[in-house]
């Protein structure tokens, strides 16, 4: 878990400038595939909204429960397996940042029109002032949670499915407040699978 945290914000320091065509892309694909992003989800229940909102601010709680759910359920001998695939799958959506910078949606578009605001400004408000205020991609949040997810299915599917279904809300709550493009989330998701299909 340190690992991951010390990475991640290191990553910080490897932007510099952010390429204004590879955010013209990503912006242009959001647009394509949701239309307005600002306006796509205003109509969404808002205690869906805000269920979404929390599940995204509680990410980082996965890393540490899939590893616990392996130790309690008597699984201890796939906890390095785990770790080799949440921590693998977390640096490959660090590493990119040397190359690929970019800044979040919520940097660049207006704010979002949601049902639930109160959550949406605590999810926004972590956001501004915890995490290094720049773009992954591939998203960290995805990656690094349906890593959590696949790490565990296999031994313990009860718990893998609960956590794959936290792990879902995460991909699209990154996209409803515009933490992520829809393009980081999908490039997350592959890198989870990847990391699944060869440990």
């Amino acid at each position: 878990m340190a690992y991951i945290l010390v990475g991640y914000f290191l990553s910080g320091y490897l932007f510099v400038t952010p390429s204004l065509s590879t955010e013209a892309w990503l912006i242009r694909w959001d647009r394509r595939l949701l239309g307005d992003p600002a306006t796509r989800f205003v109509t969404w229940p808002r205690l869906l909204v805000a269920a979404l909102e929390l599940i995204y601010m509680g990410c980082f709680l996965l890393i540490p429960a899939g590893a616990g759910l392996l130790a309690f359920t008597g699984h201890r001998s796939l906890i390095d397996r785990y770790w080799a695939m949440v921590v693998g799958a977390e640096f490959v959506a660090f590493a990119p940042l040397a190359f690929i910078q970019t800044r979040p949606p919520w940097v660049l578009e207006r704010k979002p029109q949601l049902a639930d605001k109160t959550i949406h400004r605590l999810a926004t408000q972590m956001v501004e002032h915890v995490s290094i205020g720049v773009n992954t991609f591939p998203s960290g949040h995805a990656a690094g949670s349906l890593a959590v997810a696949f790490g565990v299915i296999g031994a313990v599917p009860w718990a893998g499915v609960v956590l794959l279904g936290l792990a879902l809300g995460i991909c699209v709550a990154c996209v409803v407040g515009r933490y992520h493009y829809l393009i980081d989330v999908a490039a997350g998701a592959v890198v989870a699978l990847v990391f699944w299909l060869v440990n």
